[in-house]
């Protein structure tokens, strides 16, 4: 089984929430690439509906849109996602996923493009421990 890490963004209020995603659930977002919208069932929050905006594996490594599939290869980069230039026109063979997610991805990023009928806050919330 696959679990996921799952990051949603509130762009309306800038809030971010960690949501652990496994089972069936977690399957269903395999083969899913960067940009593309999934519900929001998916995360615990129905109604809505999500854009993968990115992730990163286990070792950190992070996504990439503009990489077909979802293996890991070492691409020579001058600066932006992966690598950012320490001087002007330096350049690195830095390792970075592709754009399609797979069971070695840890942690997806999500942003919220339609609202469902709750609020963010109360359908991802954490219980409140009950009081004695």
């Amino acid at each position: 089984m696959v679990d996921f890490k799952t990051i949603v963004n509130d762009v309306k209020t800038g809030k971010s929430y960690n949501v652990a995603v496994s089972g069936h659930h977690a399957n269903s977002l395999i083969g899913k690439n960067i940009g593309e919208v999934v519900d929001g069932i998916f995360v615990g929050l129905p109604g809505y509906k999500l854009k993968i905006t990115g992730g990163s594996d286990g070792n950190g490594t992070p996504m990439r849109k503009d990489l077909p599939g979802g293996a890991r290869r070492k691409l020579l980069l001058s600066d932006g996602l992966g690598f950012h230039e320490k001087r002007h026109g330096e350049r690195k063979r830095v390792a970075i996923r592709g754009a399609t997610v797979t069971a070695d991805i840890v942690q997806i990023n999500l942003a919220i493009e339609e609202y469902g009928p709750k609020s963010v806050e109360e359908s991802l919330a954490p219980e409140s421990p009950a009081e004695n």
